[in-house]
């Protein structure tokens, strides 16, 4: 015998099928309930329709929650379309609103902050640079005219005294007749035999060079014949001006020489001439000659000679 499909349900009890706002499409879909059948073995049994068990799995299978926990959104009140679709362009707002703003936060989180601060100090180092050259240019400018206006009071008040002071102690270039007496390693010292271990030992095991004494005996001798400009290879002897040696290398101040040496000197010809020649000064040629050691001596109608390099005065002062 075939049994009912169901136990009758009340109008109280019976499930809602209408569904939320956005599952209204779905709202006439029909509830599904289990169906039971029966298979008759042996002899039939009368189902007893007050067995309270059946009625237990009729409640669980047809009716698993409690109307009390329903939602209340799924009442048997219907919407209006309006307030569906208010509803709606409202969530959409909210979503996108919300969407924008996760965008910025999380490109606010990818940026790497040192970029900026980088970017404000480039622009800072690049304004400085401007005012930097801004001020050089203008720093130039005014050196320039208070160098224009230093020549213009200086060719007005010119000192001839003054003028006078400054070529002998080799601050101002020079020209003028002279000679220029001209010294060479012999050809056997070579480069290899310059060494600063002989340059003032007249040893006959080494080979004799010019040294830097020899170079010192020329320039007083100049200086006592009444030169008033000496160079040697092109090089100023001022009043602070020194000829010295430096490990194997002669210097002349700060500018190193090598043979050979040309000792320019700017004054008398004649009375120069005849201080430094042979005839004047015999022992020194001869040992310069058995040195293998020739000076030479040509005489200059005019020579040119820039400026000697002046330092820095810290202690000496202007006496009364």
């Amino acid at each position: 015998m075939i049994m009912p499909v169901s136990f009758s349900v009340d109008d109280e009890h019976r499930p809602i099928k209408s569904r939320a706002v956005f599952s209204s499409s779905i709202a006439g879909i029909d509830s599904h309930h289990a169906r039971q059948t029966s298979v008759v073995v042996g002899r039939t049994r009368r189902r007893k329709v007050t067995d309270d068990s059946l009625r237990l799995i009729d409640d669980l299978t047809n009716r698993p929650m409690d109307p009390m926990f329903s939602d209340a959104r799924l009442g048997a009140h219907r919407q209006s379309s309006l307030t569906v679709w208010i509803t709606r362009v409202i969530v959409f707002v909210i979503c996108i609103g919300v969407g924008f703003y996760s965008c910025l936060f999380i490109q606010k989180l990818n940026t790497d902050p040192r970029k900026i601060v980088r970017q404000s100090l480039a622009a800072d180092l690049t304004a400085q640079n401007t005012r930097l050259d801004a001020l050089v240019k203008e720093v130039g400018g005014l050196r320039s005219e208070v160098e224009q206006r230093s020549k213009t009071l200086a060719d007005a008040t010119e000192d001839s005294q003054l003028v006078q002071d400054e070529m002998s102690a080799g601050l101002l270039p020079v020209s003028g007749p002279g000679i220029t007496l001209t010294l060479a390693d012999p050809i056997a010292a070579g480069d290899g035999s310059a060494d600063g271990s002989y340059h003032r030992d007249n040893g006959v095991e080494r080979i004799r060079v010019i040294t830097d004494l020899d170079l010192q005996l020329w320039v007083s001798l100049l200086w006592q014949s009444g030169a008033e400009a000496i160079a040697i290879n092109g090089n100023r002897i001022g009043v602070q001006t020194s000829v010295r040696t430096a490990g194997s290398t002669i210097m002349v101040d700060v500018n190193p020489v090598q043979s050979p040496y040309r000792i320019e000197a700017i004054g008398d010809s004649g009375a120069l001439a005849g201080a430094v020649g042979a005839d004047r000064q015999k022992t020194l040629y001869d040992s310069f000659k058995e040195a293998g050691i020739y000076p030479q001596i040509s005489v200059n109608s005019n020579i040119t000679m820039g400026a000697a390099t002046s330092g820095d005065l810290t202690f000496a002062r202007k006496g009364e």
